[in-house]
């Protein structure tokens, strides 16, 4: 079977990889040159992701197309998936790419999400009562790793943004972070890793500890509200929701991301099978396997410039180094990770 892949970043080569293992050949469509899934790939395309003739060259090359990130144009995966099957679904990435219409979509399923507001235009600010805030500031579409995200202290600090679309966020009293990874089957049966713990530096994800800290109410509510979102959307593959917590443990489903993700790159060492074994098998129509816990882990991050220290250095037996192999370390750039097994 051949799978292609939309997308040629880290998330893209540790599919390449598990791929590897399944006897599953992998073509990458990516727009960079600097694509690390390209090297663990057994062919590859660069091009815009609009170009519809090098994609159409792709298709022919595939039996089956997933997406490691989210912003692949919708008009590119409804194009794919007149010809061959793309999981998840493009109507997915419809819904998911505007966080105005993710959260909309939440609310219906009885599922809470922080207080937001629309804004549209600026018109809309009269309408904000000053008690909204603190709030966080976010543009709709093309958000990730707090990309285009600001604190807004007061009303006033609104009056100049610059003319675009936006959600404001309440800010709650945060607590803890934790996010949970369920896979679905063609056949429509669901997995669900444990719950995972987040802590975040400069609205990067830092560490991962699994399984979560959190009391049984919180992992059963967070694990029966991924289930249900999955479900909602008709979804094929693995899927990543992230929740917030709050001082008084209220839960609130913060986005969703329509791929494998950042947080569960420790399933790779702490079970039995990987987040992206799990995709690949979902998306692929392969045997069922359910996700057990084998080993507690922490999975740090490693960014920019860092990586040089890791690259040179032993790694004991109970440490797993993941470099992505890219050319240039960018400040804030994820450039590999680290788990660490409790033994």
């Amino acid at each position: 079977m051949k799978l292609g892949i939309l997308g040629g970043g880290q998330l893209g080569m540790m599919i390449c990889q598990a791929a590897r293992k399944n006897n599953i050949d992998t073509i990458i469509y990516t727009d960079s040159s600097d694509s690390p899934a390209v090297h663990f790939s057994n062919n590859h395309f660069i091009s815009n992701y609009n170009d519809i003739s090098k994609i159409d060259d792709f298709i022919n090359e595939c039996d089956v197309i997933t997406y490691e990130f989210e912003n692949i144009p919708y008009e590119t995966l409804n194009h794919i998936n007149k010809k061959l099957n793309v999981f998840p679904r493009p109507s997915v990435n419809n819904i998911i790419q505007d966080r105005l219409t993710e959260k909309k979509f939440i609310n219906k399923l009885d599922i809470d999400t922080v207080p937001f507001l629309e804004l549209s235009s600026k018109k809309e600010l009269s309408k904000i009562d000053e008690d909204f805030f603190p709030a966080i500031l976010k543009t709709r579409r093309m958000g990730y790793d707090g990309k285009g995200q600001s604190i807004i202290n007061d009303l006033r600090s609104l009056k100049n943004i610059e003319q675009n679309i936006y959600i404001l966020e309440k800010k709650i009293d945060l607590k803890q972070e934790i996010s949970v990874i369920t896979v679905r089957y063609q056949d429509e049966s669901l997995f669900s890793y444990l719950p995972i713990d987040n802590t975040h530096k400069n609205q990067i994800l830092f560490k991962s500890i699994s399984p979560a800290l959190i009391n049984q109410d919180l992992k059963l509510k967070a694990l029966m509200w991924s289930e249900k979102i999955i479900k909602s959307l008709d979804y094929i593959g693995v899927i990543c929701v992230e929740f917030f917590i709050d001082k008084n443990d209220k839960l609130y489903v913060n986005e969703i991301a329509p791929r494998v993700h950042n947080s569960g790159h420790l399933t790779i060492e702490s079970y039995n099978i990987s987040q992206f074994e799990s995709h690949i098998r979902a998306v692929c129509n392969l045997e069922k396997i359910e996700p057990k816990l084998q080993k507690e882990a922490e999975m740090l991050n490693i960014l920019g410039s860092d990586i040089f220290k890791y690259r040179d250095q032993v790694i004991d037996n109970n440490q797993f180094f993941h470099d992505y192999f890219k050319d240039e370390a960018k400040k804030g750039r994820k450039m590999g990770h680290l788990t660490k097994i409790k033994s």
